[in-house]
């Protein structure tokens, strides 16, 4: 799944929550006596990068803000903020299915342009945020990446979610950022594909019959039985509910699997593209 590129003005790093948690914790951090660069010494943070936590222009991990509750004797006050704040690393527009992500228990990607983001490295991430137009400034997309690589804890959670993807070949054959980053992204594709819970497909460009041509998406079910999809195209993204417009999706990513290479054939062809070059 892919987080398009957000209309100019609609993600703020000093805006919403981030600015809500940030005079937050400015608060309990003058009550406690403590200046930044005591609370960074005692939470392993720069004073600058408390700062900028502060003014909303950075956004706290979990665990620095469980741990400044803790330094700060806040008694929970940053802590229960802590699940808001994580979802607004994402465009608003994107929120409600990385919601879903998270809580996926089976998870099922096509993708077409660029590796899915569950996939990427960080070398590649950060090309392929650098490659959006209108341009990132630097702060978003060093942002955007950390937001990426969180995402993929899901491989980490127990019990593991069973993870599928389809991906296209022309994805596998783009070096996007550059012969290091390619190669990179290729081996990293290798590395996850050999998880019991994950299978890879590729499509390959010599297929006559295509059930994918209506692009990407992403289909999830969460643990309490609920079936979503998540549909983007130019910036635009949808998450379907409505249990008719999911089946059709699913319907399309069966094909899309039977069409493609098999797990083991496409795990083949990417040891081979490595060896070509």
């Amino acid at each position: 799944m892919e987080e398009p590129q957000q209309a100019e003005g609609e993600y703020e790093f000093g805006a919403g929550i981030l600015h809500v948690f940030g005079r937050q914790l400015k608060l309990c951090r003058e009550r406690a006596g403590l200046d930044r660069a005591e609370l960074g010494t005692r939470t392993g943070y720069s004073a600058s990068t408390i700062a900028s936590f502060e003014q909303g222009r950075r956004i706290p991990p979990p665990k620095f803000i469980d741990l400044a509750d803790e330094v700060l004797d806040a008694g929970g006050v940053l802590r229960v903020g802590k699940e808001e704040v994580g979802r607004a690393q994402y465009p608003a527009f994107f929120r409600d299915a990385a919601q879903f992500e998270a809580q996926a228990v089976e998870l099922h990607l096509y993708a077409t342009q660029a590796a899915p983001g569950l996939l990427q490295t960080e070398e590649y991430a950060a090309a392929v945020f650098a490659m959006w137009r209108p341009l990132l400034e630097e702060a978003v997309i060093e942002q955007r990446v950390a937001a990426r690589l969180a995402r993929q804890e899901i491989f980490a959670r127990r019990p593991a979610p069973h993870v599928t993807f389809v991906i296209e070949e022309a994805v596998l054959r783009r070096p996007l950022g550059g012969e290091a980053a390619w190669r990179g992204q290729l081996e990293q594709f290798l590395l996850v594909g050999e998880k019991r819970n994950v299978e890879i497909q590729v499509m390959p460009l010599s297929r006559l019959e295509h059930a994918g041509l209506a692009g990407p998406f992403t289909l999830m079910e969460t643990k309490d039985g609920r079936r979503i999809a998540y549909t983007e195209v130019q910036g635009d993204s949808r998450v379907h509910t409505e249990r008719g417009k999911v089946r059709e999706i699913e319907a399309a990513y069966g094909s899309l699997r039977a069409q493609a290479l098999t797990p083991a054939e496409s795990l083949s062809l990417i040891e081979k593209l490595l060896g070509e070059r």
